[in-house]
């Protein structure tokens, strides 16, 4: 009778403590990160991580024409690629203006540039948007598209900037411009895929491949 029910103590106690290998144990899967180096930071394209909404965000901005004022419809420019610049008048990297000129002239069909003038940096777009608008079209013949001047950081940074540089709204960047002339590609779908830093001219191979070319 002992015996028995030594027996039965042993078994009760090997049940409670035994493990299910059945139940396969929970995996967390890492989320990307951006890679980023001295002239850019790259997203896989291929990846939809919060592709959806940010694809909605970037083409419902509208932003104010350099010399109209009339608001443009991002929309516009769905099915294109689109550069965005913060451009100034006073800066050593100024004539770049010539660059993205005629890049605009030879791949402007498919390649969108958008410039914003920025005195945030140096003070170097002092300015109104009438001197900025005369200062491209006597010194550059600029005809891809100008934006009204505006803080592409800081306190007073538009809303289009800080989707380009917030990860939480544009899904993988936190890199804000650094200077004049810092670049943002945005894919066909709406998608932020690249930031370049001011250096950076539309020869660069990375830049090219950004954009398709």
């Amino acid at each position: 009778m002992k015996y028995l029910l030594f027996s039965l103590l042993i078994s009760f106690f090997f049940a409670c403590n035994s493990k299910d290998d059945s139940i396969a144990p929970i995996v967390e899967t890492p989320t990307m990160e951006s890679t980023d180096s001295a002239n850019l930071n790259v997203v896989d394209p291929n990846t939809d991580t919060e592709n959806e909404a940010t694809q909605s965000a970037f083409y419902d901005f509208k932003m104010p024409d350099l010399v109209s004022g009339e608001l443009i419809n991002f929309k516009k420019y769905m099915g294109k690629k689109v550069v965005v610049l913060n451009v100034a008048s006073q800066c050593g990297y100024t004539p770049q203006y010539a660059d993205w000129q005629a890049f605009h002239e030879e791949y402007g069909d498919n390649i969108v540039v958008l410039g914003f003038p920025a005195n945030n940096f140096g003070s170097q777009e002092p300015g109104s948007n009438h001197d900025i608008a005369q200062f491209c079209a006597n010194n550059y013949d600029v005809s891809f598209q100008m934006f009204e001047k505006t803080d592409v950081v800081g306190a007073m940074q538009n809303e289009l900037y800080k989707w380009l540089s917030h990860k939480e709204l544009n899904g993988w960047n936190n890199q804000a411009p650094t200077w004049n002339f810092c670049k943002y590609v945005v894919d066909e779908n709406g998608n932020l895929t690249h930031f370049f830093t001011s250096a950076v001219k539309p020869s660069n191979a990375d830049f090219r491949a950004a954009v398709g070319l």
